[in-house]
Formats: C-alpha cells, structure tokens, sequence
C-alpha cells in the first residue's frame, strides 16, 4: 500500500498539535526546574496571575502581581520587560496557560510556566516557612474524619472549573447518602496549612475515609455515578 508522504507529514503535524506540543516562546516546567531558572536568571520578572486577594495570602519571593480576571492584565503586562524571561504562575495552572497564550500574542518570547501553579510549588516545599496557620489545624482535620460513617473529603475551589461542575451533585448526595457518608467541602484558599501538610498539589481532590483511614482518593473531576459507586 503506498502513502502520499505530503499527507502522512500533515497527519504527523496534526496529531502533534493535538498533543499539545510546546510552544517555541515558552516551556511548562517542574517546581524544582521552575525554582532553578529563577535562581539563575538575574533580577528575573516573576509574575503571578491570581487575584490580589490571592497573591496577598501567599506568593513566591519578588513576584509582581497581574490579575489575568482583571480588565487590565493586557496594559499592565505591556510594562514588563519582552527582552528579559518571564516567569508565570497561578495556583494549580489553568489561569497561566491562559495568560501565556496572550503574552505570546503581546510579543514576548521567552516564557515558562510553573507547571500546576502554587500548590505544587508548596507542595515541593519551596514555599517559605511559616509558623501562621492558614484555617483548620491537622489535629482537628484528624478529628474531624474520625466517625462511626464514612467521610469524603472535598479540597475545592471557588475559582476551579471542575470544582463548580462538581458542586451541585456533591450537595445533594450530602442530603441523600446522609446515613451512610459525611460529606465535608474545604475551601483549600482558606485552609492552606491543610493543603501544605497533606501535601495536596491538585484541585478538586477528594479523600474518602473509613475508620479514620483513607481509602479512596481522587485528584480531578469525578462524575457522580464513579462517586457514589466508591462511597456504596
């Protein structure tokens, strides 16, 4: 059988693109790269993308602050230097995605984004120190999964798309499945010691406990019917 070489090579750059090939201005690279670069780099422009009220909770050293929900991410980010590296991050990683596809259109050509944002950053352990807890304890998140039920434990997000996809279902079952399982849903922005301590990189994830012990767990969206089929 013979192959037109024209269309086998437009069949290999399609499927390319479908992969989600990098772009040649910018790269998506690990917390310990990410960390490396910057160290490297003298006097680099880090930029964050989340919300002020956001980035004032916590933020990596000598970062700027650019809201990419705001209505002025384009104007301010004109101000930035295209010459130089930027590096962008957000809290798990969709928001600077975004904001990386509009700085390669506002002309600059040397990018790299912290792959899935902040919570792997912390995650990693590259976050400051810090004796200041951030919402729920670990000693009351351990009393908290201690029931004679079992208990499923949602780390969301109000920003997370697949958090809100989520929601309505998890509010319901809370009311139907109310004898057998004790649905609780943890803002991770407002119990950012928890996310630290448990080591929680991603959102939504979900822990679903039995006798105090972890035996489910789910990072990313989960339909309803894979939910209640591990919760029976």
């Amino acid at each position: 059988m013979k192959y037109n070489p024209i269309l086998v090579l437009l069949l290999s750059f399609v499927m390319l693109s479908c992969n989600g090939q990098s772009s040649k201005y910018s790269k998506s690279i690990d917390a310990k790269a990410f960390s490396e670069k910057i160290a490297a780099t003298p006097n680099p422009q880090i930029l964050d993308v989340r919300t002020p009220e956001e980035f004032a909770s916590d933020h990596i050293d000598k970062a700027i602050n650019i809201n990419w929900l705001g209505d002025s991410f384009v104007v301010d980010s004109k101000k930035l230097d295209k010459t130089k590296p930027l590096f962008v991050y957000c809290k798990s990683g969709a928001r600077s995605q975004s904001a990386i596809q509009k700085l390669e259109k506002l002309g600059f050509t040397n990018l790299y984004q912290l792959q899935g944002g902040i919570l792997k950053w912390d995650a990693a352990g590259f976050s400051k120190p810090t004796d200041k807890i951030s919402g729920m304890t670990v000693q009351e998140y351990n009393n908290l999964v201690r029931s004679d039920k079992k208990v499923l434990i949602d780390f969301y997000a109000e920003w997370c798309a697949p958090c809100k996809k989520m929601k309505p279902f998890l509010l319901k079952m809370e009311k139907e499945l109310a004898d057998k399982v004790t649905i609780i849903r943890l803002d991770a922005d407002k119990n950012k010691t928890l996310m630290t301590e448990m080591k929680i990189s991603e959102i939504p994830t979900l822990l679903l406990y039995d006798n105090a012990t972890v035996k489910w767990r789910q990072s990313g969206f989960v339909s309803e019917e894979e939910l209640r089929k591990q919760i029976q």
